[in-house]
């Protein structure tokens, strides 16, 4: 065996010894331990992995609503009967329903219903002084131009508009007040009228 022959084998086992000096060392050794106070996450990654999604904006849908309101006309018979107009509403705008419905019938038929043959008994003087609206009751007060002049005929005919109005708009009795003072008996001709107002509040 020469000199290089022997150098080597040397070599090698010195590096043999190294080796197995290292392996032991990480065997041996005991390993630190990770505490969950040394894992630290940066604010920014968080906040990056957060999405949000605004809420949808919800459109307002409102559907149209109607009332009627009731004038007088003529049939197919030419006969005078008491005839339902329909009228848009909205609550937002109009108020609740017995309000502009009355509202609606003192005002009187539209142009464009009066060229349809819709008229009203109701005279042009008429006007609502306030519409009351309690738990247990509404009452309806109108200026004394609601129950003047026309006739007997007239005023029957535009107490049944009245009447037949409230009756349809309205959940709660009506009670129709003239200047503010409770109209059972109305008219220069004494017209009885029982109340709360039903359909039955002039068979008198």
């Amino acid at each position: 065996m020469n000199k290089n022959q022997k150098f080597l084998l040397i070599f090698i086992g010195f590096c043999m010894v190294a080796v197995v000096g290292l392996i032991a060392f990480n065997v041996l050794m005991p390993k630190p331990e990770i505490k969950p106070e040394d894992v630290q996450v940066s604010e920014r990654s968080v906040q990056e992995e957060v999405i949000e999604t605004p809420a949808p904006s919800e459109t307002a849908k409102t559907q149209k609503e109607y009332i009627n309101v009731y004038f007088i006309g003529k049939n197919e018979h030419n006969e005078e009967v008491y005839k339902a107009v329909k009228r848009e509403y909205s609550k937002d705008i109009d108020g609740s329903k017995i309000k502009y419905a009355v509202s609606s019938l003192i005002r009187g038929p539209k142009p464009e219903e009066k060229q349809r043959g819709v008229y009203t008994e109701i005279p042009s003087g008429s006007e609502v002084i306030s519409i009351t609206e309690q738990k247990d009751k509404v009452i309806v007060n109108l200026n004394s131009s609601f129950v003047t002049g026309g006739g007997t005929d007239s005023l029957y005919k535009r107490l049944y508009q009245l009447i037949k109005t409230v009756h349809l708009n309205s959940t709660l009795p009506v009670y129709l007040y003239i200047d503010g003072q409770r109209a059972d008996v109305v008219g220069g001709e004494g017209i009885m009228l029982s109340q709360p107002l039903t359909n039955s509040s002039l068979d008198n």
